[in-house]
Formats: C-alpha cells, sequence, structure tokens
C-alpha cells in the first residue's frame, strides 16, 4: 500500500495560559496559594511586594470589588468587559503611555480596608530524623556502627517504625558504603536506636513498639506484667477484641483486664509523631470566615497573610528605555522585559477573578444552606451537590469542584471543609428530601449513646433509622459508618 499525504481541517479547543494559570490557583488553599506567591516573587522580577498598600486604588474591601472592570451584573456573571479585557492580547503599548497605570491591571491587594496587620512567628526545631541522629551522636560507637546507625533512622519512616528488612539494610549497606556487615551487627545497632526518644521508636511492628514502650516503664506494675503478656502472647487476641478468650487464658477477671486495657491504650503506637518536629504537624487555616450578625450569616475571604502585589514600575521604565533602541540587543531586552511584565500581570489577573470565583461561589453555598449557618443544626443541611451551585452561578462544575477542593471554613460551630457541605439527598417515608449528612449525625448520636458492651450492629442501626422513617439499606448504613472512620461493632466493644 502506498504511502499518501492529505490535508484536513479540525476544531479543538485550547486552553490560555491565564486560564490554566486560575484553575490552577484557584484550587489551591491559603496555605499553598502564600507559597505560590512567594515562588512567583522569586521568579519574576518584574513582580513585587507593594509594601505601601494600595489605600486609594485598592482592589477589594470588605464588600466586594471597587473596581468598575471587576463587577458583577444582576445575573451574578462577571461583566463582559472584564472577560473581553483578559481574553485581549496584551500589547507594548499598554504600558507606555503617559497616563496614570490602571490599579486593577497592575496591582492586587490582598486585604480589606478594616483589616489589621498581624506578623507570626513561627519556630522551626530538629526534625525527628535530625533528633534521632543527635542521639546517636551521644552513644559510644565505632565509626562503622555509627554510618550503620544513620542508615537505619534514615529507613525509619514518619510513624516511627522501621519498615525496612534487616536483610536489605545489610544489602544496601555493602552496596551504598561497601561496610561488610551481617544481620547480628544490625540488630545490635537497631537496639541501641530503640534506646532512644520517644519510647518505641526504631519498632518493626506494633506488636514490638508497644513491647519496647511497656518494658521502658519504669514503675513494673502487676498491670504492666500482665500488659506485657497480653501483647507478647495474646495481641491478635487482642487486635480484635476476642477478651472472653484472653480472660480464659490468662484467668484474670473482667476489673484486672480493664486496667491493663487502660495501660496498653494509653502507649504511643505512632512514636514518630512526638519526636519534637513541627514539620510532622499538619496546620489547618480556614480560607473562609463565616459569622452570623443580626441573624444573616455573611463570610470574609481570609487573606491577611497575602501580600499586597504590583507590577515594578522599574521594569515598566526599563521597558520604555529599551523599546527606543533599535538595534539587536534592544529588541531581545524589550522582548525578555515583557514577557515577565506580561506573566506578572497574568498572574495578578489571575488572583483578581480567583478571588471573584470564591467571592460569588461562596455567598452561593450561604444563601443554600443559610438556615444551617444560621443554627448550626446539622439537621437542617439540605442536600446539596456540585451542580446545585454551578447553576446557581452559572459556573463549570469542574470550577466549583477546584473551588471547594481543600478548602476550609470557620463557623461559630467549628471549622470544617467546605466539601462537606456537599451531601447527597435521601427520600424519607414521607418523601421529603434530607441530607445524607443529617442521617450521618443520627448514626453518629446512636453509636455514642450505645452501650459499649453490646455495641450496635450495622442490622441494628439500619432498624433504627427505619422507625425514624428513613428506609435505607444496611450496605448503605456500613458505608456512611466508614465515611465517618467508625469502626464495626465488635471493634467498638469495651469490657
Amino acid at each position: 500500500m502506498a504511502l499518501k499525504q492529505s490535508q484536513y481541517l479540525k476544531q479543538q479547543q485550547k486552553l490560555l495560559p491565564q486560564q490554566i494559570q486560575l484553575m490552577k490557583l484557584l484550587q489551591l488553599p491559603t496555605l499553598a496559594l502564600e507559597e505560590r506567591i512567594k515562588e512567583e516573587l522569586e521568579l519574576n522580577p518584574a513582580l513585587e511586594e507593594d509594601n505601601e498598600g494600595a489605600d486609594d486604588e485598592e482592589l477589594y474591601n470588605d464588600d466586594g470589588p471597587e473596581s468598575d472592570e471587576q463587577e458583577f451584573d444582576e445575573n451574578g456573571d462577571v461583566k463582559e468587559s472584564e472577560t473581553e479585557r483578559i481574553d485581549d492580547p496584551i500589547e507594548i503599548e499598554d504600558y507606555m503611555g503617559d497616563e496614570e497605570l490602571d490599579a486593577y491591571k497592575y496591582e492586587v491587594s490582598n486585604k480589606g480596608a478594616d483589616d489589621e496587620h498581624r506578623e507570626f512567628v513561627v519556630v522551626d526545631g530538629p526534625d525527628f530524623h535530625s533528633l534521632l541522629e543527635q542521639q546517636l551522636g551521644l552513644k559510644e560507637l565505632t565509626d562503622t556502627e555509627y554510618t550503620i546507625g544513620v542508615y537505619i533512622i534514615g529507613c525509619i519512616d514518619e510513624d516511627g517504625y522501621l519498615r525496612r528488612e534487616i536483610e536489605m539494610i545489610v544489602d544496601d549497606l555493602a552496596f551504598n558504603y561497601n561496610i561488610k556487615s551481617d544481620k547480628e551487627e544490625v540488630l545490635k545497632v537497631l537496639q541501641v536506636i530503640q534506646s532512644f526518644d520517644p519510647p518505641g521508636v526504631g519498632a518493626q511492628n506494633i506488636q514490638e513498639c508497644l513491647l519496647i514502650q511497656l518494658n521502658r516503664k519504669t514503675e513494673q506494675t502487676k498491670d504492666v506484667l500482665q500488659a506485657i503478656e497480653i501483647v507478647k502472647h495474646h495481641m491478635d487476641e487482642f487486635s480484635k477484641k476476642h477478651y472472653e478468650k484472653i480472660l480464659k487464658r490468662m484467668e484474670i477477671s473482667s476489673e484486672e483486664l480493664k486496667e491493663v486495657i487502660d495501660v496498653i491504650t494509653h502507649l504511643n503506637p505512632k512514636p514518630g509523631d512526638s519526636g519534637g518536629s513541627m514539620s510532622g504537624q499538619s496546620e489547618i487555616v480556614p480560607d473562609f470566615i463565616i459569622s452570623v450578625n443580626d441573624g444573616k450569616p455573611e463570610f470574609a475571604i481570609n487573606s491577611r497573610n497575602m501580600p499586597d502585589l504590583k507590577i515594578s514600575k522599574e521594569y515598566l521604565e526599563m521597558l520604555k528605555e529599551y523599546s527606543k533602541q533599535k538595534n539587536k540587543d534592544g529588541k531581545e531586552a524589550t522582548t525578555f522585559i515583557k514577557s515577565k511584565i506580561e506573566n506578572a500581570q497574568w498572574f495578578i489577573e489571575a488572583l483578581n477573578q480567583r478571588h471573584m470565583t470564591l467571592m460569588i461561589c461562596m455567598q452561593a453555598i450561604l444563601e443554600f444552606q443559610e438556615e444551617y449557618f444560621i443554627t448550626g443544626d446539622e439537621s437542617k443541611l439540605k442536600p446539596m451537590i456540585l451542580k446545585d451551585i454551578a447553576n446557581k452561578v452559572s459556573l463549570d462544575i469542574s470550577t466549583i469542584s477546584r473551588m471547594a477542593n481543600s478548602k476550609y471554613a470557620q463557623t461559630p460551630y467549628g471549622t470544617f471543609l467546605l466539601k462537606s457541605y456537599f451531601s447527597e439527598s435521601m427520600s424519607t417515608d414521607s418523601g421529603e428530601e434530607v441530607s445524607s449528612r443529617e442521617i450521618k449525625k443520627i448514626l453518629k448520636d446512636c453509636i455514642a449513646t450505645e452501650d459499649k458492651h453490646k455495641p450496635l450492629t450495622d442490622d441494628a442501626l439500619c432498624d433504627i433509622l427505619k422507625e425514624k422513617g428513613y428506609n435505607i439499606a444496611r450496605r448503605t448504613v456500613a458505608k456512611y459508618r466508614e465515611q465517618m472512620d467508625i469502626p464495626v461493632a465488635r471493634m467498638r466493644r469495651e469490657v
């Protein structure tokens, strides 16, 4: 078959760089956005912080945008002039005029007029592995043993466990460090590390971790000795809460078993979490702050740690100067400076659009769930899916999903993931549409008040819901229970 060439026309949609940048910024939570802004400030010299503030040209206040180019129409859509401005190609003449620079093009203020300035001091200490290496340096070890110890510490995960097999560590040492060792030598160094703080670090499994902590207790009381026996010889039964077997085999009373269980449950199953490092802790910073004033819910976007941005006037002046030069160097410099200014403008406009999208979407959520935000009663939550908000604000579902992704809302009733307000709808026997979150609240309350000696099974929970008019299947009850991280009835049982 002979080869031949042909031409054909094809239509294809492509996203503009501004649209891609907007989508990426939209899905970032507050902390990640702060880091992204810092990164852009380092990469683009044409973008700089506005340390003087934008008092006269401030883009946002607590009530929303002030610029005419940033307004919404009566349907909540961005006015056409704004869309045209973003999609228009950027020309060099935009930067060459003698008139005053437009604030909406060259500056973005992430603070409201009434926001107070706050500085947070963060103290960063040594991380978990550095603390272990410091303790290793205090031990009397040979150079070979110290190198083995450093490698073992590097293999310890964030929970404090050594997951790598000893035989593989021996092979790694021979291949990477040309150290000929054996299993006994590695285990000897590992025992030294297992004596470090926090207790239980360097264990190869949960059983060894608990035993290390029990053996290091200063007072070896009867309860501690019995706990050691249970962890050493009856760990499988204990983990599955087969307490009858333990009572029978150890010949102890239920009261004694309660005291032993109390000793074990106060041990730390993840010693790596207590290593004193700030890096392992996750800080929740709300993206929205919701309050109720005069019976009306209101919200504000948390952006107090965001720097105000503007395009460098020095770069604009440099662009004017180099554009007058007709030689090759002048043209190259003009092209470089112009690209940096364009990137800075795109970034500022993407931040503006992100702010606007968050504003209109959160306002729609607030109106949709107004009764809940006023009362804090979870039973007042209406069934709400992404499509409901997308239709309300005339945006795509993917945009709403990115807007709600990893965002937190601080309310008078607690701080919650924004996506937790989205839920499926269920029908009661009377035909009323209720939120699945309301059903989860009932399940949580039932489990909280159950008899821990005879916890409720999924079938029993299903019967309770049916009595209340919620006709759902047992597998749905199991699904909701798992979503709330509640174990099965047998694992909730107490002695």
